[in-house]
């Protein structure tokens, strides 16, 4: 039998990563890839944009990452406490975002901050990973592939998106790169 893996070896142990999670179906592998980080000894705090909370709650993933999950810039508004978007950007060793929709790329491609997310992406001074997620038409649309040829241009790390069925029920590109193959991508990034 196999001996388990002891966190405090690997190479996310005590890494900060802020997981920012953005609209798609495919928010739901955003579970198991936090389970996966802590499980590797990383210090997760997770960012969900308005349309995640669609499809994944801050219960869920606040319970996994044992930090409360951030949904927006205010904490608590009648009191004047925020969220500071620059604090976060410098605590952090990486930010992954995963999924990101074809609208975050967008967003983040044209430097545009409507959103927490966004503004972390625009404060961030550590590596940045991004792992799209989308139907095979929206990836292959001109409009997509040159924001991700743009923000690999930026020094962004974009996971490539495996082919496979999609939750339209179409083949293709489009697929998140699965929670297992994402932390394996970050052990060989951080690996010395």
């Amino acid at each position: 039998m196999p001996e388990p893996s002891n966190p405090q070896s690997g190479v996310l142990y005590g890494r900060r990563i802020l997981l920012g999670v953005s609209g798609s179906i495919a928010a739901y592998k955003a579970a198991p890839l936090t389970r996966l980080l802590i499980k590797a000894g990383a210090e997760v705090q997770v960012i969900l944009t308005e349309a995640a909370v669609a499809f994944v709650t801050p219960l869920t993933l606040g319970t996994l990452s044992k930090k409360p999950v951030l949904t927006g810039f205010l904490r608590n508004a009648a009191a004047g406490e925020w969220h500071n978007h620059v604090e976060l950007g410098l605590w952090a060793d990486a930010l992954l975002i995963a999924p990101a929709s074809a609208n975050t790329i967008g967003q983040l491609a044209n430097g545009l901050c409507p959103n927490l997310l966004c503004a972390v992406y625009l404060s961030a001074r550590c590596p940045i990973f991004l792992a799209p997620a989308m139907d095979v038409d929206m990836f292959a649309h001109p409009a997509v592939t040159q924001n991700l040829v743009r923000l690999r241009s930026f020094g962004n790390h974009v996971f490539d998106s495996p082919s496979g069925e999609l939750a339209s029920g179409l083949s293709g590109h489009g697929r998140m790169l699965e929670p297992e193959d994402i932390v394996a991508k970050l052990e060989q990034f951080f690996n010395p």
